[in-house]
């Protein structure tokens, strides 16, 4: 074995090198990480290897907060699939229309409700985009400002729960979901306010950017109105509170809620009369798609994360960062820089199921509390969402929004991102803000 000749720490860091060159290459990361981890943990410490996949595997495949992702898939799609927040977007325009800025806290209200019925980026940029760019165009508004309303409006899903990420960050960093769950509202709160109050100063300095609605799209009555408002918010901000809250206050497990909610969202669609054979099966194929992803995701970076924890290089990391006698929050910027600097190129899940396991030892030994440090990777990785020059969002939007230039968009993006970093910095600031709810609802 190499390990004869070269020190399985050693051999560790070689390892991460040649995955992160081989996932910027364009290599698939799931048949990455387990080529990679049979390839060094062999070189590292033998037959065992073998052993430690099955084990990792079998893990994997009986963890039952995990069933609980294609449940929250399928519940958000087929909320999409209602139609739900294109009348709840239309109606708060509606009744708001004499207010300036009215369409970017229209977007802002809905991404907070669309955020909780689904942990999907993608849909819900996609959504927001498809249903507010025409009509701020129409209304003159400010691209720019727009743009950055709806690309940050749709990363909140990430957030918020029943967030996708923290049903699977959970079991990778050893906390409970409900604990996740509770401490990301109050931090996906602050961002929504944050958002709203820059969009507020902005046109308070200058009224152009978002004007008055025009007559012609202002209600006629609004007693119709508000009936379209109650109608598009009282049933999914019901089906949200009935998931969310049956697992905050400790009524059902993550994976039950999911279950309830999923065949809440079905019987919506069938309610709403927007349930056909066509839709059923493009829900059903995109859920599985999106969780098959995330499920061979998770089980090859187990293997890889148990390969790379092995060969002992963690602990080699952790207490040379340690040995430097750097104050402890210096060593945590540092972790968030690096954090920040991979969602740029990657997406949530390599980075949640291969970084943060290295790190979590050094956090660990520096006193750090994991479910404040989980949302602080999850308000980070929310922000590369908006970081030119990869930044998904810029091109979902683009996608929806093909007469918006690339250029406003990153421009715009770019002014929520920093709005995203002061967010990030009075969570570090302030833990409260993530830990107080915990603290209240789970005080045993």
């Amino acid at each position: 074995m190499l390990a004869e000749f070269i020190d399985p720490a050693i051999l560790g860091f070689i390892l991460i090198g040649v995955m992160l060159f081989s996932i910027f290459v364009g290599f698939p990361i799931s048949f990455t990480l387990i080529f990679l981890g049979f390839i060094f943990g062999y070189l590292g410490f033998g037959k065992l290897v073998f052993y430690l996949m099955t084990l990792q595997f079998s893990m994997v495949m009986t963890e039952q907060t995990l069933a609980a992702v294609p449940l929250f898939v399928f519940m958000g799609i087929m909320m999409e699939q209602c139609g739900l927040m294109e009348r709840l977007f239309s109606a708060f325009q509606l009744i708001l229309a004499k207010v300036r800025g009215s369409l970017y806290y229209a977007v802002l209200f809905v991404s907070v409700i669309f955020a909780a019925a689904t942990g999907i980026v993608g849909a819900s940029v996609t959504i927001l985009g498809i249903m507010a760019a025409k009509s701020m165009n129409r209304s003159g508004y400010d691209v720019r400002l727009a743009a950055g309303t709806i690309t940050a409006g749709g990363t909140l899903g990430i957030l918020i729960p029943p967030s996708i990420m923290l049903v699977v960050m959970g079991p990778i960093m050893e906390i409970p979901v409900t604990d996740l769950f509770a401490a990301a509202i109050l931090p996906g709160v602050l961002l929504a306010v944050l958002y709203a109050g820059y969009t507020t100063v902005r046109c308070i300095i200058n009224p152009k950017l978002g004007p008055v609605l025009p007559p012609e799209l202002r209600a006629t009555s609004m007693k119709h109105v508000w009936i379209e408002f109650f109608l598009g918010l009282v049933p999914p901000a019901a089906l949200v509170f009935a998931a969310l809250g049956s697992i905050l206050f400790g009524f059902a497990t993550p994976t039950e809620a999911a279950g309830c909610g999923a065949m809440g969202s079905l019987l919506l669609a069938i309610a709403y009369r927007k349930l056909t054979l066509k839709k059923l099966q493009d829900s059903l194929v995109k859920t599985l798609e999106i969780s098959a992803l995330i499920m061979v995701l998770v089980a090859a970076s187990n293997f890889f994360g148990a390969v790379f924890s092995r060969l002992g290089t963690p602990m080699l990391l952790t207490d040379f960062l340690l040995s430097l006698e750097m104050n402890k929050y210096l060593i945590l910027a540092i972790v968030m820089a690096v954090i920040f600097l991979l969602g740029w190129p990657l997406e949530w899940v390599p980075i949640v199921m291969i970084i943060v396991p290295i790190i979590l030892p050094l956090i660990e030994a520096l006193g750090f509390n994991l479910t404040w440090f989980a949302i602080l990777v999850a308000v980070n990785l929310q922000t590369a969402w908006l970081s030119p020059p990869v930044a998904l969002s810029a091109y979902f939007l683009k996608g929806v929004v093909p007469e918006w230039d690339l250029k406003d968009i990153y421009y715009g993006m770019m002014q929520f991102m920093v709005i995203q970093v002061i967010g990030l910095i009075l969570i570090i600031m302030f833990p409260k803000i993530a830990l107080w709810l915990p603290s209240v609802l789970y005080a045993s």
